[in-house]
């Protein structure tokens, strides 16, 4: 038996994410997906961020152009920019608790992350941060990500899982690891583990320091 959160980056892509919300619904699992605002920016995506709001979906801010790791962005201010711009995009799909994801640069969870100034930004706008403790690179391996997904889950107890909804591939085998996670006992769930929350409505609760780079 484990908990298991499960969240959706990089999106909404047309292609894709229709089908995987239609495949939530049909399980009743709500998640979080965590939205590109230059894709959000585009019509058709946004109405596909509406339909997984309606739906009961979170919605959550994942940078402008998920581009360069906001801490190593060479410019503070525009890697305060690649939140604001979001933010401003996203209007009423967003939550009342603001919730952040940061780019990771392929999932790592380092220095990269931030910049200070990132960090005071986020404290000043009352942002919730949401990072992850699960990454099954199914946008590097879209055809063999489940097992490793399933792994990632039975070592811990609450997993919080960091998938794509990207034209890889990869979420033909959603259906598959929702079995299988079910199979083995998931709980599923759409709050965060509290050690995937370092920064709860700009209040930093969790130590920052392996996640902050020193540039500013």
């Amino acid at each position: 038996m484990f908990d298991l959160t499960l969240s959706f980056d990089n999106g909404p892509e047309p292609d894709v994410t229709p089908g995987v919300l239609d495949l939530l619904a049909r399980r009743g699992i709500s998640t979080t997906f965590f939205v590109i605002g230059e894709k959000i920016a585009d019509p058709a995506r946004r109405t596909l961020a509406e339909r997984a709001q309606a739906e009961g979906h979170w919605i959550g801010n994942h940078t402008y152009t998920h581009s360069l790791p906001l801490g190593r962005q060479p410019d503070a201010a525009m890697a305060e920019s690649e939140i604001t711009r979001t933010q401003a995009v996203l209007g009423d799909l967003a939550r009342p608790e603001r919730l952040f994801r940061p780019f990771g640069g392929g999932g790592q969870l380092n220095d990269g992350l931030f910049r200070p100034s990132v960090v005071k930004h986020l404290e000043q706008e009352r942002y919730t941060c949401v990072l992850w403790n699960a990454i099954p690179r199914d946008w590097n391996d879209p055809e063999n990500w489940v097992e490793r997904a399933l792994d990632q889950c039975r070592t811990q107890a609450w997993t919080l899982m960091v998938l794509h909804d990207l034209p890889t591939g990869a979420m033909r085998h959603l259906p598959r690891f929702l079995d299988a996670a079910a199979e083995a006992g998931a709980r599923f769930r759409q709050d965060f583990p509290p050690d995937c929350v370092p920064i709860r409505r700009g209040e930093v609760i969790l130590p920052m320091t392996d996640y902050v780079s020193n540039l500013d």
